[in-house]
């Protein structure tokens, strides 16, 4: 793409162009070494740039359930851009390469969000300021947590010439910031990010209902071949954060007790999570099947699709199934509130025990006995998973098509010397890539 005149005075050299993947979702591939990210990731089968509209870049430097959720609102941004770059950290990037309607991925570990980072190293922050400045961003939108800061990375963003940033914010951005959103804390995930595209002038399109969507491998693709013929219920005992998972033991006994009923259970955990997974299925050794490891993201989304109902934590996988629709039973540990982080316009059944120390955000539960959901009744559970197991599926009607973009006024300087504002009017069409969820 070739630079605008009025903005080659901040371009720096670009980067070496980086190896396309191949057409539809990649697996995920991990960043050798953290400090050398913000690595280019074209994504192929997309459609052609619409130049008459912005360059946006979003992002959303987290994890993999995070990015899912901010999903929705890349959709709306998308609607009024010529292209999507979407900014997002090695955790998340298997997520990213799911989402529709992102042209580019670019990866970079942020210190100021990774729960592991690494020691500050400018040289680190500086590649990725020569990434985005070798590209004609129009503006960025950066989508946060209510307990992360997007005044970094805007920072960042400033130093690479980007000339509008919105972003959500409760410190004082100062000029770091031209749209400054504010919203209540007590809002889902989804809402917070489709509010803050709204006020940065992108609203969800008309015919986008707002649900999480993925990209889904074609109906050729083969999955594992130990899935069950028969229906199955997914369970997913691992998560993120140890806080957040149910003890192994519990697990075990809801897979003995789901097998017992005649129903046939795949166990499901990344690579990392191989040996809890062997533990869990080994509890029913004839109806159960450890799919531990055997997925990447993209394959995980096919095997929760086939479920009548996953049992899961708040983690991921539990965003992964409300983006194809499958009922969740969600053993939702109270660590943060269930208002902002619950399954996403997909049937499901949250629980836990009321304690007093709800809301901790502990990664690692300081309690004896994990009582917020280690006490929870295995037939509570169990009525759970019926009951999800017999609901109406949702309804994922086709993301609208692609319109001929609207003309853009040219723009004049502003007082400063730079590029003026446009206001975006109208309703633009989200662009698609392949078939979604």
């Amino acid at each position: 793409m070739t630079a605008r005149p009025d903005r080659d005075r901040r371009h720096a050299a670009p980067a070496p162009a980086a190896t396309p993947t191949a057409t539809g979702p990649a697996p995920p591939r991990t960043v050798a070494d953290p400090a050398d990210t913000a690595r280019p990731r074209p994504i192929g089968g997309r459609t052609a740039d619409r130049p008459q509209r912005p360059h946006v870049l979003v992002a959303r430097l987290d994890n993999d359930g995070d990015v899912l959720l901010a999903g929705p609102a890349i959709r709306a941004v998308a609607a009024n851009a010529g292209r999507v770059t979407l900014l997002c950290g090695p955790r998340g990037q298997a997520a990213a390469e799911l989402l529709p309607c992102v042209d580019e991925l670019l990866l970079h570990r942020a210190e100021w969000i990774d729960p592991e980072p690494e020691p500050f190293d400018p040289a680190h922050s500086h590649r990725l300021v020569r990434e985005v400045a070798a590209r004609p961003v129009d503006e960025a939108v950066i989508f946060t947590s209510f307990h992360q800061s997007p005044l970094p990375l805007a920072l960042l963003l400033r130093l690479a010439g980007v000339p509008r940033i919105a972003a959500t914010s409760v410190d004082y951005p100062g000029s770091l910031l031209d749209v400054r959103h504010r919203i209540s804390d007590d809002v889902h995930e989804v809402e917070r990010a489709l509010g803050l595209a709204a006020a940065a002038g992108h609203p969800l399109p008309p015919g986008d209902d707002g649900a999480l969507r993925i990209l889904r491998r074609s109906a050729g693709t083969a999955l594992p071949p130990a899935l069950p013929p028969q229906p199955y219920v997914v369970v997913h005992p691992g998560a993120s954060v140890s806080a957040r998972a149910w003890a192994p033991e519990r697990h075990e006994q809801l897979v003995a007790a789901l097998t017992e009923r005649g129903r046939a259970v795949v166990v499901t955990g990344s690579p990392d999570e191989r040996e809890l997974t062997a533990r869990v299925a080994a509890a029913a050794p004839v109806r159960a099947v450890d799919l531990g490891g055997a997925t990447d993201l993209a394959g995980l989304a096919e095997v929760i699709a086939g479920a009548e109902a996953i049992v899961v934590g708040n983690t991921g996988p539990a965003h992964l199934a409300a983006a194809v629709g499958t009922p969740v039973v969600s053993l939702y540990a109270p660590t943060v509130p269930a208002v902002r982080w619950r399954p996403w316009m997909v049937p499901h059944v949250i629980l836990h025990e009321p304690v007093p120390c709800a809301g901790c955000r502990a990664r690692d539960c300081p309690v004896p006995g994990h009582p917020c959901i280690d006490r929870l009744p295995l037939a509570t559970v169990l009525d759970a998973v019926d009951a999800m197991a017999a609901a109406e599926r949702p309804h994922r009607p086709p993301l609208p098509a692609p319109e001929p973009p609207a003309p853009r006024p040219p723009s004049r300087p502003d007082r400063h010397g730079r590029p003026a504002r446009t206001a975006r009017r109208g309703n633009g069409s989200t662009r698609q890539r392949g078939a979604t969820a």
